[in-house]
């Protein structure tokens, strides 16, 4: 510091600093916060696309195969054959919504700010314990 600044004019100079310091760890926490957004945003689209497309085929393939199915046992086990199929249909179902809500659950929005984040905030929490000790 400058000897020649007074108590106030060292106290200004410091909290301009701090200050400073905090809008540029701000900007910098809010600029990863957007890229993740962005990079978010650009995944879930991508997966949107791809699990419609693989939603039509599994379709068509699942009736394709469930008419299959029923058209080999249409003379001896017509009944047996349609029941066996939307029995598998309907359980397979049951258990791809149980899976899909379970990834759902999942969280991975802003989790990269998030740490940062918390990093922050205990070194903050720390600067701040030994400050109080060093009084």
């Amino acid at each position: 510091m400058i000897d020649g600044q007074g108590p106030a004019q060292r106290l200004f100079t410091a909290t301009r600093r701090l200050l400073g310091s905090l809008l540029a760890t701000g900007e910098t926490r809010l600029r990863l916060a957007v890229l993740e957004l962005e990079e978010e945003r650009a995944r879930l689209m991508g997966l949107l696309l791809l699990a419609g497309l693989a939603l039509i085929l599994l379709l068509l393939g699942i009736g394709v195969l469930t008419t299959l199915v029923i058209v080999a046992f249409w003379d001896t086990h017509r009944l047996t054959a349609i029941a066996a199929s939307a029995g598998v249909l309907l359980v397979s179902g049951l258990l791809l919504c149980l899976w899909v809500m379970r990834l759902a659950r999942r969280r991975t929005l802003l989790v990269s700010t998030l740490k940062h984040l918390a990093t922050d905030r205990d070194l903050a929490e720390r600067e701040r314990r030994e400050a109080r000790h060093d009084d």
